[in-house]
């Protein structure tokens, strides 16, 4: 990948509304068991649907795609973008630039449909699983790459989402 690339890369990001967009080493991409488990007991949206575990792919999963890879970009989203809509876009722009090998992680639950289908995804075309329902720690790789991210504490408070995508 050129400079020229990866300039082209974050400008899309930056159109699609992103903070700030940076390219990671995918060794500081932080996978933890504990973090599936904290949407098991933690989340309303475990097993509703298919981007939400126990249907989205495990931490041992997610380590093994993320070997496939050396190319990682997190971006940093506002609380005011719909992040899965807007990775599904830079994943496309990205695959439409000649990187075939992209993939995207969004961000909390899906909201595309109000109940999924008992068949399969209906929209597996925009549908994408969280980096914390595939066991990615987005505290840890956020921090460890230089982004503020912090818990919420009240719905007032400022959101610092974060999603993930992965190019060769």
């Amino acid at each position: 990948m050129t400079e020229a690339d990866k300039t082209e890369i974050i400008k899309i990001c930056l159109e699609m509304n992103a903070v700030e967009a940076k390219f990671i080493d995918i060794g500081t991409i932080t996978i933890s068991n504990w973090v599936r488990y904290k949407c098991q007991y933690g989340c309303e949206g475990y097993g509703k649907t298919y981007c939400c575990p126990p249907h989205s792919p495990t931490p041992d999963e997610t380590r093994k795609i993320i070997l496939d890879y050396t190319v990682g970009l997190l971006i940093h989203f506002g609380g005011d973008v719909r992040v899965t809509k807007a990775i599904v876009e830079i994943e496309k722009r990205i695959f439409l630039n000649n990187f075939y090998k992209v993939i995207g992680f969004g961000a909390g639950p899906c909201s595309l449909c109000k109940k999924c289908s008992e068949t399969g995804c209906s929209f597996p075309e925009k549908a994408r699983p969280s980096m914390e329902a595939c066991g990615i720690d987005v505290y840890k790789t956020a921090r460890d790459n230089g982004f503020p991210i912090d818990v919420l504490k009240t719905k007032d408070d400022p959101e610092n989402c974060y999603a993930l995508i992965l190019i060769e």
